[in-house]
Protein backbone atom coordinates (compact mmCIF):
# COMPACT_ATOMS: atom_id res chain seq x y z
CA UNK A 1 0.00 0.00 0.00
CA UNK A 2 1.32 3.44 -0.91
CA UNK A 3 2.18 5.85 1.87
CA UNK A 4 1.18 9.34 0.75
CA UNK A 5 0.49 12.60 2.55
CA UNK A 6 -2.83 12.95 4.34
CA UNK A 7 -5.93 14.30 2.65
CA UNK A 8 -6.42 17.93 3.78
CA UNK A 9 -10.10 17.11 4.36
CA UNK A 10 -9.06 14.85 7.23
CA UNK A 11 -7.43 17.25 9.68
CA UNK A 12 -4.57 16.15 11.92
CA UNK A 13 -4.32 12.66 10.43
CA UNK A 14 -1.86 10.72 12.57
CA UNK A 15 0.53 8.12 11.11
CA UNK A 16 0.77 5.08 13.42
CA UNK A 17 4.12 3.57 12.41
CA UNK A 18 6.19 5.40 15.03
CA UNK A 19 3.74 4.33 17.70
CA UNK A 20 3.80 0.70 16.55
CA UNK A 21 7.57 0.53 16.84
CA UNK A 22 7.65 1.32 20.53
CA UNK A 23 7.18 -2.29 21.56
CA UNK A 24 5.16 -5.36 20.64
CA UNK A 25 4.04 -5.50 24.23
CA UNK A 26 2.33 -2.11 24.14
CA UNK A 27 0.40 -3.09 21.03
CA UNK A 28 -0.47 -6.42 22.58
CA UNK A 29 -1.94 -4.74 25.64
CA UNK A 30 -4.07 -2.47 23.48
CA UNK A 31 -5.26 -5.46 21.49
CA UNK A 32 -6.11 -7.26 24.70
CA UNK A 33 -8.19 -4.33 25.94
CA UNK A 34 -10.01 -4.13 22.63
CA UNK A 35 -10.70 -7.86 22.49
CA UNK A 36 -12.22 -7.91 25.95
CA UNK A 37 -15.32 -6.35 24.40
CA UNK A 38 -15.68 -8.80 21.52
CA UNK A 39 -14.72 -12.19 22.84
CA UNK A 40 -17.45 -14.92 23.16
CA UNK A 41 -20.04 -16.34 20.90
CA UNK A 42 -21.05 -20.01 16.77
CA UNK A 43 -19.97 -23.32 10.65
CA UNK A 44 -19.69 -22.70 7.11
CA UNK A 45 -18.78 -20.66 4.21
CA UNK A 46 -16.15 -19.74 3.59
CA UNK A 47 -14.34 -17.95 0.90
CA UNK A 48 -11.42 -16.64 -0.09
CA UNK A 49 -2.41 -11.42 2.71
CA UNK A 50 0.72 -10.48 2.13
CA UNK A 51 1.66 -10.47 5.82
CA UNK A 52 3.11 -7.05 6.47
CA UNK A 53 4.89 -5.86 9.52
CA UNK A 54 5.68 -2.21 10.18
CA UNK A 55 8.37 -2.05 7.52
CA UNK A 56 8.17 -5.22 5.48
CA UNK A 57 5.60 -6.96 3.28
CA UNK A 58 7.53 -10.22 3.26
CA UNK A 59 6.14 -12.86 5.63
CA UNK A 60 9.58 -14.47 5.68
CA UNK A 61 11.26 -11.35 6.99
CA UNK A 62 12.52 -11.19 10.57
CA UNK A 63 10.89 -7.86 11.33
CA UNK A 64 9.65 -7.90 14.91
CA UNK A 65 12.30 -10.36 16.08
CA UNK A 66 15.54 -11.86 14.94
CA UNK A 67 17.26 -15.19 15.04
CA UNK A 68 15.99 -18.44 16.49
CA UNK A 69 13.84 -18.39 19.61
CA UNK A 70 16.15 -18.59 22.63
CA UNK A 71 13.95 -17.63 25.59
CA UNK A 72 14.85 -19.58 28.71
CA UNK A 73 12.29 -22.27 29.51
CA UNK A 74 12.03 -25.22 31.86
CA UNK A 75 13.14 -28.55 30.39
CA UNK A 76 10.36 -30.61 28.87
CA UNK A 77 9.98 -34.39 28.78
CA UNK A 78 9.30 -36.33 25.58
CA UNK A 79 5.67 -36.82 26.62
CA UNK A 80 5.35 -33.16 27.51
CA UNK A 81 6.87 -32.11 24.20
CA UNK A 82 4.36 -34.24 22.28
CA UNK A 83 1.42 -32.72 24.10
CA UNK A 84 2.65 -29.15 23.66
CA UNK A 85 3.43 -29.78 19.98
CA UNK A 86 -0.12 -30.97 19.27
CA UNK A 87 -1.59 -28.02 21.17
CA UNK A 88 0.69 -25.64 19.29
CA UNK A 89 -0.40 -27.03 15.92
CA UNK A 90 -4.04 -26.64 16.93
CA UNK A 91 -3.39 -23.08 18.11
CA UNK A 92 -1.51 -22.20 14.91
CA UNK A 93 -3.84 -23.86 12.39
CA UNK A 94 -6.28 -20.94 11.85
CA UNK A 95 -3.49 -18.36 11.46
CA UNK A 96 -1.65 -20.47 8.89
CA UNK A 97 -4.85 -21.32 7.02
CA UNK A 98 -5.74 -17.62 6.91
CA UNK A 99 -2.41 -16.87 5.26
CA UNK A 100 -2.80 -19.63 2.67
CA UNK A 101 -6.31 -18.38 1.90
CA UNK A 102 -5.04 -14.80 1.59
CA UNK A 103 -2.37 -15.92 -0.87
CA UNK A 104 -4.93 -17.71 -3.02
CA UNK A 105 -7.04 -14.55 -3.09
CA UNK A 106 -4.21 -12.31 -4.30
CA UNK A 107 -4.57 -13.57 -7.85
CA UNK A 108 -8.10 -12.14 -7.86
CA UNK A 109 -7.65 -8.80 -6.07
CA UNK A 110 -4.75 -7.03 -4.29
CA UNK A 111 -4.68 -6.11 -0.62
CA UNK A 112 -7.15 -3.39 0.41
CA UNK A 113 -9.37 -3.85 -2.62
CA UNK A 114 -12.71 -5.60 -2.81
CA UNK A 115 -13.19 -8.66 -4.96
CA UNK A 116 -16.84 -9.17 -5.79
CA UNK A 117 -18.31 -12.49 -6.76
CA UNK A 118 -20.81 -11.71 -9.49
CA UNK A 119 -22.38 -15.16 -9.71
CA UNK A 120 -22.96 -18.00 -7.29
CA UNK A 121 -20.05 -20.45 -6.96
CA UNK A 122 -20.34 -23.80 -8.70
CA UNK A 123 -18.82 -27.28 -8.46
CA UNK A 124 -15.43 -25.92 -9.63
CA UNK A 125 -15.09 -23.57 -6.64
CA UNK A 126 -12.52 -24.84 -4.09
CA UNK A 127 -11.02 -21.71 -2.51
CA UNK A 128 -12.81 -22.32 0.77
CA UNK A 129 -14.68 -25.31 2.13
CA UNK A 130 -18.45 -25.39 2.53
CA UNK A 131 -19.13 -22.33 0.33
CA UNK A 132 -22.41 -20.45 0.22
CA UNK A 133 -24.67 -20.59 -2.84
CA UNK A 134 -27.33 -18.06 -1.89
CA UNK A 135 -25.45 -14.81 -1.28
CA UNK A 136 -22.99 -12.96 -3.47
CA UNK A 137 -19.72 -12.45 -1.63
CA UNK A 138 -17.53 -9.36 -1.49
CA UNK A 139 -14.09 -10.18 -0.12
CA UNK A 140 -11.31 -7.82 0.97
CA UNK A 141 -8.00 -8.70 2.62
CA UNK A 142 -6.83 -5.62 4.44
CA UNK A 143 -3.51 -4.26 5.66
CA UNK A 144 -3.82 -1.26 7.99
CA UNK A 145 -0.28 -1.38 9.35
CA UNK A 146 0.66 1.87 7.59
CA UNK A 147 -2.59 3.77 7.75
CA UNK A 148 -6.34 3.15 8.22
CA UNK A 149 -8.67 2.04 5.46
CA UNK A 150 -11.84 4.01 4.75
CA UNK A 151 -14.76 1.92 3.50
CA UNK A 152 -17.85 3.52 2.01
CA UNK A 153 -20.99 1.37 2.27
CA UNK A 154 -24.08 2.28 0.21
CA UNK A 155 -27.63 2.10 1.51
CA UNK A 156 -29.09 -1.37 0.99
CA UNK A 157 -32.80 -0.46 1.30
CA UNK A 158 -34.52 -3.58 2.69
CA UNK A 159 -31.80 -5.94 1.47
CA UNK A 160 -30.01 -7.92 4.17
CA UNK A 161 -26.20 -7.73 4.17
CA UNK A 162 -23.28 -7.92 6.55
CA UNK A 163 -19.56 -7.13 6.40
CA UNK A 164 -17.98 -9.67 8.71
CA UNK A 165 -14.48 -8.62 9.84
CA UNK A 166 -11.95 -11.20 11.00
CA UNK A 167 -8.46 -10.80 12.36
CA UNK A 168 -5.73 -13.13 11.12
CA UNK A 169 -6.44 -15.57 13.95
CA UNK A 170 -10.00 -15.87 12.49
CA UNK A 171 -11.79 -14.14 15.38
CA UNK A 172 -14.70 -11.94 14.31
CA UNK A 173 -14.16 -8.47 15.79
CA UNK A 174 -16.95 -6.57 13.99
CA UNK A 175 -19.98 -7.27 11.78
CA UNK A 176 -21.35 -4.03 10.32
CA UNK A 177 -24.59 -4.62 8.44
CA UNK A 178 -28.35 -4.90 8.63
CA UNK A 179 -28.48 -6.49 12.09
CA UNK A 180 -25.94 -4.28 13.84
CA UNK A 181 -25.64 -0.89 12.12
CA UNK A 182 -28.69 -0.85 9.86
CA UNK A 183 -29.18 -0.46 6.11
CA UNK A 184 -28.38 3.22 5.75
CA UNK A 185 -25.33 4.58 3.89
CA UNK A 186 -22.27 4.69 6.12
CA UNK A 187 -18.50 5.18 6.19
CA UNK A 188 -16.28 2.86 8.20
CA UNK A 189 -12.67 3.62 9.11
CA UNK A 190 -10.79 0.39 9.82
CA UNK A 191 -7.57 0.96 11.75
CA UNK A 192 -4.81 -0.86 13.57
CA UNK A 193 -5.34 -1.41 17.28
CA UNK A 194 -2.95 1.38 18.28
CA UNK A 195 -4.08 4.04 15.80
CA UNK A 196 -5.46 7.39 16.97
CA UNK A 197 -6.51 10.22 14.69
CA UNK A 198 -9.34 12.31 13.27
CA UNK A 199 -12.13 10.80 11.21
CA UNK A 200 -14.20 12.06 8.28
CA UNK A 201 -17.52 13.52 9.40
CA UNK A 202 -19.98 10.82 10.42
CA UNK A 203 -17.50 7.96 10.02
CA UNK A 204 -17.50 4.94 12.32
CA UNK A 205 -14.09 3.84 13.70
CA UNK A 206 -13.33 0.11 14.06
CA UNK A 207 -9.98 -1.13 15.38
CA UNK A 208 -8.62 -4.46 14.14
CA UNK A 209 -6.78 -6.62 16.69
CA UNK A 210 -4.23 -7.51 13.99
CA UNK A 211 -2.98 -5.12 11.30
CA UNK A 212 -3.93 -7.60 8.60
CA UNK A 213 -7.21 -9.47 8.24
CA UNK A 214 -10.23 -10.31 6.16
CA UNK A 215 -13.59 -8.72 5.42
CA UNK A 216 -16.25 -11.10 4.09
CA UNK A 217 -19.28 -9.30 2.75
CA UNK A 218 -22.46 -11.28 2.21
CA UNK A 219 -25.36 -9.72 0.31
CA UNK A 220 -28.78 -11.35 0.13
CA UNK A 221 -29.39 -12.49 -3.44
CA UNK A 222 -32.86 -13.63 -4.46
CA UNK A 223 -31.86 -15.90 -7.33
CA UNK A 224 -29.97 -15.19 -10.54
CA UNK A 225 -32.52 -12.61 -11.69
CA UNK A 226 -31.50 -10.51 -8.68
CA UNK A 227 -27.87 -10.22 -9.83
CA UNK A 228 -28.13 -6.68 -11.35
CA UNK A 229 -29.42 -5.08 -8.14
CA UNK A 230 -26.87 -6.90 -5.99
CA UNK A 231 -24.08 -5.86 -8.37
CA UNK A 232 -25.15 -2.23 -7.92
CA UNK A 233 -24.82 -2.56 -4.15
CA UNK A 234 -21.43 -4.29 -4.50
CA UNK A 235 -20.14 -1.54 -6.78
CA UNK A 236 -20.96 0.96 -4.05
CA UNK A 237 -18.56 -0.75 -1.63
CA UNK A 238 -15.38 1.33 -2.02
CA UNK A 239 -12.18 1.05 0.05
CA UNK A 240 -9.41 3.68 0.04
CA UNK A 241 -6.53 4.62 2.35
CA UNK A 242 -7.75 7.24 4.82
CA UNK A 243 -5.26 9.76 3.43
CA UNK A 244 -6.99 9.48 0.05
CA UNK A 245 -10.57 9.38 1.28
CA UNK A 246 -12.92 10.90 -1.29
CA UNK A 247 -10.38 10.55 -4.11
CA UNK A 248 -10.10 8.03 -6.93
CA UNK A 249 -7.87 5.19 -5.82
CA UNK A 250 -6.61 1.94 -7.29
CA UNK A 251 -4.81 -0.46 -4.98
CA UNK A 252 -1.36 -1.49 -6.21
CA UNK A 253 -0.90 -5.12 -7.15
CA UNK A 254 0.27 -7.37 -4.36
CA UNK A 255 3.49 -9.24 -5.11
CA UNK A 256 2.89 -12.97 -5.52
CA UNK A 257 5.74 -15.25 -4.50
CA UNK A 258 6.34 -17.76 -7.35
CA UNK A 259 6.70 -20.51 -4.75
CA UNK A 260 3.11 -20.08 -3.54
CA UNK A 261 0.66 -22.79 -4.56
CA UNK A 262 -2.16 -20.91 -6.26
CA UNK A 263 -4.04 -23.99 -7.48
CA UNK A 264 -4.56 -26.29 -4.50
CA UNK A 265 -7.35 -25.49 -2.05
CA UNK A 266 -5.83 -23.95 1.13
CA UNK A 267 -7.39 -26.59 3.38
CA UNK A 268 -5.60 -29.23 1.27
CA UNK A 269 -2.34 -27.27 1.10
CA UNK A 270 -2.03 -27.10 4.86
CA UNK A 271 -2.25 -30.87 5.18
CA UNK A 272 0.70 -31.26 2.79
CA UNK A 273 3.00 -28.82 4.61
CA UNK A 274 6.12 -30.22 6.25
CA UNK A 275 6.52 -29.55 9.98
CA UNK A 276 9.30 -27.03 9.26
CA UNK A 277 7.18 -25.20 6.70
CA UNK A 278 4.13 -25.13 8.96
CA UNK A 279 5.78 -24.09 12.22
CA UNK A 280 8.27 -21.85 10.42
CA UNK A 281 5.48 -19.95 8.65
CA UNK A 282 3.53 -19.77 11.91
CA UNK A 283 6.49 -18.11 13.63
CA UNK A 284 6.88 -15.56 10.82
CA UNK A 285 3.17 -14.73 10.83
CA UNK A 286 3.24 -14.00 14.56
CA UNK A 287 5.77 -11.21 13.95
CA UNK A 288 3.16 -9.05 12.19
CA UNK A 289 0.16 -10.58 13.96
CA UNK A 290 1.10 -11.09 17.62
CA UNK A 291 -0.92 -13.43 19.84
CA UNK A 292 -3.93 -12.01 21.64
CA UNK A 293 -3.43 -10.69 25.14
CA UNK A 294 -5.21 -13.65 26.76
CA UNK A 295 -3.00 -16.17 24.91
CA UNK A 296 -0.14 -15.82 27.39
CA UNK A 297 -0.48 -19.32 28.92
CA UNK A 298 -0.36 -20.84 25.45
CA UNK A 299 2.60 -18.78 24.27
CA UNK A 300 4.51 -19.67 27.44
CA UNK A 301 3.94 -23.36 26.74
CA UNK A 302 5.16 -22.92 23.15
CA UNK A 303 8.38 -21.37 24.37
CA UNK A 304 9.22 -24.65 26.08
CA UNK A 305 9.53 -26.29 22.65
CA UNK A 306 11.36 -23.33 21.10
CA UNK A 307 8.49 -21.47 19.37
CA UNK A 308 8.33 -17.86 20.47
CA UNK A 309 6.25 -14.97 19.17
CA UNK A 310 8.43 -12.43 17.38
CA UNK A 311 11.23 -14.88 16.54
CA UNK A 312 11.94 -17.19 13.63
CA UNK A 313 11.88 -20.93 14.15
CA UNK A 314 14.14 -23.72 12.91
CA UNK A 315 13.17 -27.34 13.39
CA UNK A 316 16.77 -28.37 12.80
CA UNK A 317 17.84 -26.43 15.89
CA UNK A 318 15.40 -28.26 18.15
CA UNK A 319 16.37 -31.06 20.52
CA UNK A 320 15.72 -34.64 19.32
CA UNK A 321 12.70 -34.96 21.63
CA UNK A 322 11.15 -31.70 20.45
CA UNK A 323 11.93 -32.38 16.81
CA UNK A 324 10.27 -35.77 17.00
CA UNK A 325 7.24 -34.25 18.74
CA UNK A 326 6.81 -31.51 16.15
CA UNK A 327 7.16 -33.96 13.28
CA UNK A 328 4.38 -36.12 14.72
CA UNK A 329 2.11 -33.21 15.69
CA UNK A 330 0.36 -32.48 12.33
CA UNK A 331 -1.14 -35.93 11.91
CA UNK A 332 -2.26 -36.16 15.53
CA UNK A 333 -3.68 -32.63 15.68
CA UNK A 334 -5.44 -32.80 12.31
CA UNK A 335 -7.05 -36.09 13.24
CA UNK A 336 -8.40 -34.56 16.43
CA UNK A 337 -9.61 -31.43 14.62
CA UNK A 338 -11.51 -33.46 12.02
CA UNK A 339 -13.06 -35.86 14.51
CA UNK A 340 -14.19 -32.98 16.74
CA UNK A 341 -16.36 -31.68 13.89
CA UNK A 342 -18.44 -34.83 14.23
CA UNK A 343 -18.55 -34.73 18.03
CA UNK A 344 -18.87 -31.11 19.13
CA UNK A 345 -21.91 -28.89 19.31
CA UNK A 346 -25.44 -29.91 20.22
CA UNK A 347 -26.84 -32.99 18.46
CA UNK A 348 -30.60 -33.00 17.89
CA UNK A 349 -32.55 -34.97 15.29
CA UNK A 350 -29.29 -35.84 13.52
CA UNK A 351 -28.30 -32.15 13.17
CA UNK A 352 -25.20 -30.89 14.91
CA UNK A 353 -25.42 -27.20 15.80
CA UNK A 354 -22.68 -25.03 17.25
CA UNK A 355 -24.31 -22.48 19.53
CA UNK A 356 -21.03 -21.50 21.21
CA UNK A 357 -17.44 -21.35 20.02
CA UNK A 358 -18.12 -19.87 16.57
CA UNK A 359 -16.84 -16.53 15.34
CA UNK A 360 -15.28 -15.47 18.62
CA UNK A 361 -13.31 -18.05 20.58
CA UNK A 362 -11.46 -16.60 23.56
CA UNK A 363 -8.94 -19.31 24.46
CA UNK A 364 -10.94 -22.22 23.02
CA UNK A 365 -8.29 -23.02 20.42
CA UNK A 366 -9.79 -26.39 19.53
CA UNK A 367 -13.08 -24.75 18.59
CA UNK A 368 -11.25 -22.12 16.54
CA UNK A 369 -9.29 -24.75 14.63
CA UNK A 370 -12.41 -26.87 14.12
CA UNK A 371 -14.36 -24.00 12.60
CA UNK A 372 -11.39 -22.94 10.45
CA UNK A 373 -11.22 -26.47 9.05
CA UNK A 374 -14.95 -26.95 8.54
CA UNK A 375 -15.94 -23.38 7.59
CA UNK A 376 -13.28 -20.69 7.58
CA UNK A 377 -14.95 -17.31 7.98
CA UNK A 378 -18.01 -18.46 9.92
CA UNK A 379 -20.16 -15.75 11.45
CA UNK A 380 -21.07 -15.36 15.09
CA UNK A 381 -24.37 -17.05 15.96
CA UNK A 382 -26.23 -13.74 16.17
CA UNK A 383 -25.63 -13.24 12.43
CA UNK A 384 -25.99 -16.85 11.32
CA UNK A 385 -26.13 -20.40 12.58
CA UNK A 386 -25.35 -23.47 10.52
CA UNK A 387 -26.97 -26.71 11.74
CA UNK A 388 -25.01 -29.48 10.01
CA UNK A 389 -26.28 -32.95 9.09
CA UNK A 390 -23.83 -35.79 8.57
CA UNK A 391 -26.41 -38.45 9.41
CA UNK A 392 -30.13 -39.06 9.12
CA UNK A 393 -32.42 -38.91 12.12
CA UNK A 394 -31.44 -42.46 13.10
CA UNK A 395 -27.74 -41.66 13.16
CA UNK A 396 -26.92 -43.43 9.88
CA UNK A 397 -24.39 -41.62 7.63
CA UNK A 398 -25.92 -39.81 4.67
CA UNK A 399 -25.05 -41.47 1.35
CA UNK A 400 -25.88 -40.69 -2.26
CA UNK A 401 -27.12 -44.22 -2.80
CA UNK A 402 -30.22 -43.50 -0.67
CA UNK A 403 -33.16 -41.10 -0.90
CA UNK A 404 -34.19 -38.76 1.91
CA UNK A 405 -37.01 -36.43 2.92
CA UNK A 406 -36.79 -33.32 5.09
CA UNK A 407 -40.26 -32.37 6.33
CA UNK A 408 -40.94 -29.01 8.01
CA UNK A 409 -44.27 -28.74 9.79
CA UNK A 410 -46.05 -25.43 9.18
CA UNK A 411 -44.88 -24.14 12.57
CA UNK A 412 -41.34 -25.47 12.06
CA UNK A 413 -40.22 -23.46 9.01
CA UNK A 414 -36.78 -21.99 9.87
CA UNK A 415 -37.30 -18.92 12.06
CA UNK A 416 -35.15 -16.09 10.68
CA UNK A 417 -35.25 -12.34 10.12
CA UNK A 418 -32.87 -12.66 7.17
CA UNK A 419 -33.23 -15.79 5.07
CA UNK A 420 -32.52 -19.53 5.15
CA UNK A 421 -31.26 -22.26 2.82
CA UNK A 422 -30.20 -25.91 2.79
CA UNK A 423 -26.83 -26.51 1.09
CA UNK A 424 -25.39 -29.80 -0.20
CA UNK A 425 -21.69 -30.79 0.09
CA UNK A 426 -19.73 -33.78 -1.13
CA UNK A 427 -17.17 -35.73 0.87
CA UNK A 428 -14.54 -33.03 0.26
CA UNK A 429 -16.82 -30.29 1.67
CA UNK A 430 -17.36 -28.73 -1.76
CA UNK A 431 -20.28 -28.53 -4.19
CA UNK A 432 -20.93 -31.59 -6.35
CA UNK A 433 -21.97 -31.40 -10.00
CA UNK A 434 -25.60 -32.36 -10.60
CA UNK A 435 -28.08 -32.33 -13.52
CA UNK A 436 -29.79 -29.06 -12.56
CA UNK A 437 -26.73 -27.22 -11.13
CA UNK A 438 -28.53 -26.71 -7.83
CA UNK A 439 -26.31 -26.69 -4.75
CA UNK A 440 -28.73 -25.10 -2.27
CA UNK A 441 -32.45 -24.62 -1.86
CA UNK A 442 -34.26 -22.16 0.39
CA UNK A 443 -36.88 -19.53 1.06
CA UNK A 444 -36.08 -17.46 -2.03
CA UNK A 445 -36.72 -20.39 -4.35
CA UNK A 446 -40.17 -21.12 -5.80
CA UNK A 447 -40.93 -23.85 -3.31
CA UNK A 448 -44.18 -25.80 -3.33
CA UNK A 449 -45.83 -25.91 0.11
CA UNK A 450 -48.33 -28.52 1.17
CA UNK A 451 -52.00 -27.50 1.73
CA UNK A 452 -51.44 -27.37 5.51
CA UNK A 453 -48.48 -25.00 5.13
CA UNK A 454 -45.84 -27.67 5.72
CA UNK A 455 -42.84 -28.11 3.42
CA UNK A 456 -41.17 -31.23 2.01
CA UNK A 457 -37.64 -31.14 0.56
CA UNK A 458 -36.51 -34.13 -1.52
CA UNK A 459 -32.86 -35.02 -1.07
CA UNK A 460 -31.68 -37.61 -3.57
CA UNK A 461 -29.45 -38.26 -6.58
CA UNK A 462 -32.20 -38.63 -9.21
CA UNK A 463 -35.18 -36.42 -9.91
CA UNK A 464 -38.19 -37.09 -7.63
CA UNK A 465 -40.47 -36.34 -10.60
CA UNK A 466 -41.40 -33.22 -12.51
CA UNK A 467 -44.09 -32.24 -9.99
CA UNK A 468 -41.56 -32.29 -7.13
CA UNK A 469 -38.42 -30.87 -8.77
CA UNK A 470 -39.10 -27.39 -7.35
CA UNK A 471 -38.31 -28.90 -3.92
CA UNK A 472 -35.42 -31.16 -5.01
CA UNK A 473 -31.88 -30.81 -3.65
CA UNK A 474 -29.65 -33.20 -5.65
CA UNK A 475 -27.01 -35.28 -3.84
CA UNK A 476 -23.57 -36.08 -5.33
CA UNK A 477 -23.37 -38.82 -7.95
CA UNK A 478 -21.80 -41.14 -5.39
CA UNK A 479 -20.34 -41.31 -1.93
CA UNK A 480 -21.23 -39.73 1.41
CA UNK A 481 -22.49 -36.18 1.73
CA UNK A 482 -23.41 -33.60 4.37
CA UNK A 483 -25.67 -30.56 4.50
CA UNK A 484 -25.77 -27.15 6.17
CA UNK A 485 -29.00 -25.44 7.08
CA UNK A 486 -27.99 -21.78 6.86
CA UNK A 487 -30.08 -19.41 8.94
CA UNK A 488 -29.21 -15.71 8.65
CA UNK A 489 -30.19 -13.37 11.48
CA UNK A 490 -31.92 -16.14 13.44
CA UNK A 491 -34.85 -15.28 15.69
CA UNK A 492 -34.59 -15.56 19.50
CA UNK A 493 -36.24 -18.99 19.62
CA UNK A 494 -33.43 -20.35 17.46
CA UNK A 495 -30.68 -18.82 19.58
CA UNK A 496 -32.32 -20.11 22.77
CA UNK A 497 -32.57 -23.65 21.41
CA UNK A 498 -36.37 -23.69 21.46
CA UNK A 499 -36.43 -24.22 17.68
CA UNK A 500 -34.61 -27.21 16.22
CA UNK A 501 -34.52 -28.59 12.65
CA UNK A 502 -36.53 -31.75 11.96
CA UNK A 503 -34.73 -35.05 11.22
CA UNK A 504 -33.66 -36.10 7.74
CA UNK A 505 -35.65 -39.26 7.05
CA UNK A 506 -34.51 -42.06 4.76
CA UNK A 507 -37.13 -43.01 2.19
CA UNK A 508 -37.53 -46.80 2.06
Amino acid sequence: MTDSSPNPAVAHWEHPVAQRKRTLFTASRVRSNFRSGVAAGLCAVSLMMCVTGCTSSDPNSTNGGSGIGTAAAAPVSADGAREIAVDTYTYAYPLVLSELTRRASMQKAPMNQFEHMRTFPDANFTRVVRPNADTLYSSLWFDVSKEPLAIRVPASSERYYLLEMLDMWTDVFASPGSRTTGNQEQTIVLAAADWHGDLPAGARLIHSPTPTGWIIGRTQTNGTTDYPEVHQFQDGLVATPLSQFGEQYTAPKTAIDPTWDMQTAPVEQIEKMSPQDFFGLFAELMKANPPHGNDSPMTQRMQRIGIEAGRSFSLAAASPEVKQALEAAPAAALGAIKSSVLKSGVLQNGWRTWMTGVGTYGTDYRARARIAFAGLGANTIEDAIYPTAFTDGNGKPLTSHDRYLLHFANDQIPAVRGFWSLTMYNEGQFFAANPINRYAIGDRDKLHFNPDGSLDLYIQRDSPGADKESNWLPTPASGPFSMNLRMYWPKPQVLSGDWTPPPVTKVE
